[in-house]
């Protein structure tokens, strides 16, 4: 009498083609590729602040290794090995329609990335406004920047978010002792102290400035029936420094301009 043989699935995943072993191997080189990840990110960190390195060169030093990993991984899970056309198949119907909604953002994101790296509208250290965020650039990577804002607080900005916003970014020049950058603010005054005194007043503010790369000086923008708004810049060497220069130089001429104010309606 003939016998037939019946072969059991042994599990879920031998139905698609891949066994367990291979589904584990797969969850251990994600986690091995983020674990390295990290740490290797947060040595630079520690090694950047140690050597001192220049900001720009440690976020390019950084962005670097993570491609090499995700390399690595992708070599990784290449080698592993054994996934059938049956289970590509079976995955591309199951999740297509997600793919379809997340791709086109996901890969807009990384293209705009690869754009910014390319055209490099600013480098990591420079004061910069993006749309309304304004700061010094922390981080630059193929997904988002980060800003480090006058609050002390990171704001995390898309790439793709990025290209629709205006950019400007303060750098000014690069000389033999490092860079500069030029900050500008607006400033505006009612018609009641003469152009004259006002102008006096800037001056003398400017003048406790002197040790800056160049002199602080200010442009007339526009005059209207009730105010007159000029236009403050100044120089500075370390980007950081804009934080606290823009409020004591804006706190001086409103000072001064107070006790002008005061002192006419005396007379």
């Amino acid at each position: 009498m003939s016998t037939v043989e019946v072969t059991p699935a042994s599990s879920a995943g031998a139905i698609f083609g891949i066994s367990l072993n291979q589904i584990i191997s797969l969850f251990l080189i994600v986690i091995i590729a983020v674990t390295i990840e990290r740490c290797i990110t947060k040595y630079l960190s520690h090694f950047s602040k140690r050597t001192k390195l220049e900001p720009n060169t440690a976020n390019k030093l950084t962005l670097t290794f993570r491609i090499l990993i995700l390399i690595g991984a992708l070599l990784a899970v290449s080698r592993v090995g054994g996934v059938s056309s049956e289970l590509f198949l079976s995955v591309s119907a199951i999740s297509g329609a997600a793919l379809g909604f997340a791709s086109q953002k996901t890969i807009g994101n990384f293209i705009a990335g690869l754009y910014l790296l390319t055209a490099r509208p600013f480098k990591v250290g420079d004061y910069v406004k993006i749309g309304t965020v304004e700061g010094i650039a922390q981080e630059i990577t193929l997904n988002y920047v980060k800003i480090l804002t006058a609050g002390n607080s990171i704001v995390a900005i898309s790439n793709l978010q990025m290209l629709d916003r205006d950019i400007t970014n303060y750098f000014y020049q690069t000389t033999q002792t490092g860079n500069i950058y030029c900050y500008t603010f607006e400033i505006g005054f009612d018609h009641l102290i003469p152009t004259e005194k006002l102008l006096e007043i800037f001056e003398t503010t400017f003048d406790t400035y002197n040790h800056f790369p160049k002199k602080p000086f200010c442009v007339l923008t526009r005059s209207t029936a009730t105010e007159r708004v000029y236009t403050v810049y100044f120089y500075v060497t370390q980007s950081n420094d804009i934080f606290t220069t823009r409020p004591q130089i804006a706190n001086q001429i409103f000072n001064q301009w107070d006790k002008a104010r005061a002192n006419l309606k005396k007379q």
